[in-house]
């Protein structure tokens, strides 16, 4: 039997020479299943020292990766250095969907996270160099808290290989519906001898934001004459601006409004109740089917456009040391670390319908047949405008040890350990707001759904209209760390048969915690308070002079001026915003002491062991060759989960414990036809921000949410069978069937018609800005739903992928055959039953709760991915599409069923030109359509939620090669 050395120095797709760069790369983890079988490829390469072969080319990329593919027993796909480097990929995630049957997600128009399969990323465990790890970045609304990989964290250029494992094996870490994602830096000893040095320096330009930010890559490595001893080190460095243009609904929801058309829909005299005008009275409930009829329908509740400008910094370092001092004996040290910087600037222009439209007048409402209100004027609204910071930074490091051992030509073993820290936090979320709450005439107009006209009828540029009205700040941090100790071993009984068996152990921590430094400015009426050094003072006068907040002048704020956000003629497109730093440093916003948000102070600790044997076999049967590979995984789950229960720090412990069997089965009826089979049983442990105990209140909503630290993982059964055709060198057809049958589904329950107190939380745990807050009357009223997370029923999905990797050197020589295609589509049908809280059915009533069955969350029934190529040696160019269907994320609030994201097409493209061996210059284009996403808040009623586009992004660079 070849000694271990021997048998790395035969992976030919792990020996590259480029790298992510171009630089030597590409070690798989050895429980990985591609990693023994890939030692038959055989790849057209040039030869290197010592009988290695380098891979040079973007071919010989995908040689390398369909002989990844090719020789696994069990689903795998891969995407190997040159693959990455050559692509227009901002991450990690762009370079995923490429493979069949994986989506992405995108954040500020960057890839973040992954769909496998129609599971999410929730489903999908990621290793890097062989061990489980989570990064956590922040996307739109808050900080990743629960189990999901953030590939965005990372740039493509730092790691050298993505290998996805599709089907379970017992050797194979669990905690996966979805897919294992390994991502694998450097190995220096798979090089040449000698220095070897790579650069990358890229001009990246958008042209919605016009700016021009770095994109610049480095490897050094190092390898001795005799193959023993090596070292790498690469960094990656990027900077760059987004902006991100649209509208927002900020979602719709029902409510009774003052009058319609001029006819009161409240009966007895407010002034008289209350003492202030459109508050208060008695709703003419039957008596004025105008009103009636506004009630029941939908209206945004924050309609508004507005500018998101993303300021990111993406650095990136990985290192390995490697030393082999006998054929039978290889140590390597590996580490990465990567810190992502990301500020987060909006201005928007707006009115807060939301818990005010018992003040507002509705003049010749227009409705669809959806039930919504799509076009009005209104008089006394709460005109609005925001300007918002956010200041986040992740960083993330992991330090991992593996030592590789021959202890005889038959037995082996591995012993891996480590430990990685994802560490995500916002010192600063900082919200300035000023109000106009009686303005007049304003006007939306939501007949294009995805591009409304709002209209303000008075002047939103005049300082003297407006008061600083409410402030916010909101410090939050989430980290994330792994412990990981592995001893994986390999007895080779007889030729053909190989007992594996492991044991393992890891520890995972998840801590979140998160303040708040919110106020309404002087509350509702001018009640006084004191911020810093500035006391607002009391009024009972209402209309036009009443004192809700501080007064606005041009020194405290800035014109904003909207840019192209879609919006059509007419639409107000200047207003002012609150400059930063003038009402910080006049409120004292920094100075007030932080309050806990008690929904999100928590964490979770899990503590996995246990083990697996698992047998692999290969041979023929009555002629025909098969191979195989059976076993069984156990691992027992111990937990620990804290949070704040009615301020009090609560913690609960539980376990519980799995077999998991699985099986794979590749049968060669034919030298290139291959025909796979695989049976599992698959767990991914619950949600992480379902698991803690105690609650968080939305005073703005009304809603409870309450923990569950006993949810069951979800389990499942999964079933895959493939036909693979490998009908010439660098060409594959193929198609693949699975079904995934979930045995629960988490989902949210919901109990209404309950007042706050019944909730047993006590009132400083609801924002001080929110209506709830500033009315305690509403703590007393059974408007409140209480929500927990309980394990559903089950659900199935099945699916079917097609891929297609066609060379036209098959068909045809010279210029036509430099050309070639990379196709696959994936299309999946899905059932689930959603309990949800649907629309109310009487004016002002509760929410009804409704049963709805859709696809499941994050599943889209068709996605396509294309990418026509030429590569001649020296020139080379690439265009590739991908195309998502639209899909729900599950539960929507405020009356809506299902919120979710519209169709998506992007089109890249990419062109290279060789200078000389060590010089290549290259020109990508990234969004070239620049494409809007449109998310949705009902699948049903398409009611928008957000409209926003985020330009085109061009690189224009080189490299060269040592």
């Amino acid at each position: 039997m070849p000694s271990l050395v021997s048998r790395v120095s035969l992976l030919k797709v792990a020996l590259l020479a480029g790298g992510a760069l171009g630089a030597p790369a590409f070690a798989m983890a050895q429980d990985a299943a591609p990693q023994e079988q890939a030692a038959d490829a055989t790849l057209p390469a040039d030869e290197a020292e010592n009988g290695a072969i380098v891979v040079t080319g973007f071919r010989q990329s995908l040689q390398a990766a369909i002989n990844v593919k090719k020789n696994a027993v069990g689903a795998v796909d891969a995407i190997v250095a040159e693959d990455i480097a050559k692509f227009p990929d901002q991450n990690l995630a762009e370079s995923l969907q490429r493979i069949p049957g994986i989506s992405i997600s995108r954040d500020a128009g960057e890839g973040r996270a992954i769909t496998v399969r129609g599971l999410s990323s929730q489903f999908t465990r990621v290793r890097v160099n062989g061990m489980e790890t989570v990064a956590t970045s922040v996307d739109g609304a808050s900080s990743n808290r629960d189990r999901a990989f953030d590939f965005n964290v990372f740039a493509s250029e730092l790691f050298s290989s993505i290998v996805v494992h599709k089907t379970a094996e017992a050797s194979l870490d669990e905690g996966s519906l979805g897919a294992v994602v390994d991502l694998n830096t450097g190995n220096p000893l798979a090089g040449k001898a000698g220095l070897t040095g790579v650069a990358s320096v890229v001009a990246n330009y958008n042209d919605l934001s016009d700016y021009v930010g770095p994109r610049l890559a480095g490897l050094l490595s190092w390898r001795n004459d005799s193959g023993t001893f090596g070292v790498s080190v690469s960094a990656a460095y990027q900077k760059t601006q987004i902006l991100e243009l649209g509208n927002n609904s900020v979602r719709w929801a029902q409510a009774r409004f003052d009058s319609v058309d001029g006819a009161p829909c409240f009966t007895t005299s407010a002034v008289v109740l209350t003492g202030r005008p459109n508050s208060g009275g008695v709703y003419t409930n039957g008596r004025n089917a105008a009103c009636d009829k506004a009630a029941l329908a939908f209206h945004p509740r924050i309609p508004r456009y507005g500018e998101v400008k993303h300021d990111r910094e993406r650095l990136g370092v990985t290192g390995s040391i490697q030393f082999a001092p006998t054929d039978a004996t290889k140590i390597s040290i590996d580490g990465l670390y990567s810190r992502f910087n990301n500020d987060r600037n909006e201005k928007w222009g707006e009115v807060l319908f939301r818990s005010n439209e018992r003040s507002i007048d509705v003049l010749n409402p227009v409705y669809d047949a959806n039930n919504n209100m799509i076009k009005g004027t209104f008089n006394d609204a709460w005109v609005r405008t925001e300007h918002y910071l956010r200041k986040s930074t992740t960083e993330f490091y992991q330090i991992g040890g593996t030592w590789d051992q021959d202890v005889s030509d038959t037995f082996r073993f591995t012993a891996l350990g480590g430990i990685s820290k994802s560490d995500a936090d916002i010192p600063v979320e900082t919200t300035m707001i000023f109000d106009d709450r009686d303005a007049q005439g304003y006007s939306y107009d939501y007949t294009d759904m995805q591009r409304p006209k709002l209209t303000f009828g008075t002047s939103v540029t005049d300082p003297a209209n407006f008061q600083l009205a409410e402030i916010r700040d909101r410090p939050s941090n989430v980290v994330n760390r792994f412990k990981t100790a592995q001893l994986r071993t390999e007895w080779d009984v007889t030729e053909g048969f190989t007992i594996k068996t492991g044991a393992m152990w890891r520890q995972f921590n998840f801590d979140a915690e998160a303040f708040t430094r919110d106020t309404a400015v002087c509350g509702n009426g001018g009640l006084d308070r004191v911020l810093g050094t500035v006391t607002c003072s009391a009024s009972t006068a209402f209309g036009p002079t009443a004192i809700y907040g501080l007064p606005v002048t041009s020194a405290l704020s800035q014109v904003f001026n909207l840019g192209n956000a879609g919006q059509p003629a007419g639409n107000t497109n200047s207003w002012l915003v609150p400059n930063l730093p003038a009402t910080t440093t006049l409120t004292g916003l920094y100075n007030r002491p932080l309050v806990n948000d008690a929904g999100n102070i928590r964490g979770v600790q899990e503590t996995t062991k246990g083990g697996y044997i698992q047998f692999d076999a290969k041979g023929d049967l009555f002629g025909l060759n098969y191979a195989l590979n059976a076993g069984m995984r156990y691992v027992k789950t111990d937990q620990s989960s804290y949070g704040l229960v009615s301020g009090v720090e609560a913690t609960v412990t539980r376990s519980y414990s799995d077999w998991l069997p699985a099986a794979n089965l590749a049968l060669y009826p034919t030298e290139n036809v291959i025909i796979r089979g695989a049976v599992a049983e698959v767990i991914t442990r619950p949600t992480l921000g379902s698991l803690t105990p105690g609650g968080s209140a939305d005073g703005f909503n009304f809603r409870v949410t309450s923990g569950n630290p006993f949810l069951e993982p979800f389990r499942a059964t999964n079933y895959d069978v493939a036909v693979e055709w490998y009908f010439a060198p660098q060409a594959l057809l193929s198609i693949a069937g699975f079904i995934k049958d979930v045995a629960s589904f988490t989902q949210s329950a919901a109990i209404t018609e309950a007042t706050f107190a019944q909730t047993g939380l006590p009132v400083s745990v609801l924002n001080p800005s929110s209506p709830a807050a500033l009315t305690p009357a509403l703590l007393n009223q059974p408007i409140w739903t209480l929500t927990t997370t309980v394990n559903g029923t089950g659900a199935k999905l099945k699916g079917i992928e097609i891929a297609a990797q066609i060379p036209f050197k098959i068909f045809a020589d010279g210029f036509l055959g430099n050309f070639g295609i990379l196709a696959n589509a994936t299309f999946i049908d899905s059932d689930a039953e959603y309990t949800l809280q649907g629309p109310a059915t009487a004016p002002g009533g509760a929410l009804v709760n409704v049963i709805r069955n859709a696809a499941l969350a994050n599943v889209s029934s068709q996605a396509y991915n294309g990418t026509l190529y030429y590569d001649d040696g020296i020139f080379s160019a690439r265009v590739m599409g991908t195309y998502r269907s639209r899909y729900h994320e599950g539960a929507s609030g405020t009356g809506n069923v299902l919120e979710g994201f519209g169709g998506m097409f992007n089109l890249d493209a990419s062109i290279r030109y060789k200078l000389t061996e060590w010089a290549e210059i290259s020109v990508e284009g990234n969004n070239l359509l620049d494409t809007y996403r449109y998310r949705f808040t009902d699948f049903d009623a398409d009611r928008n939620y957000e409209n926003n586009h985020f330009g085109r992004n061009f690189l224009v660079g080189a490299r060269f090669k040592y």
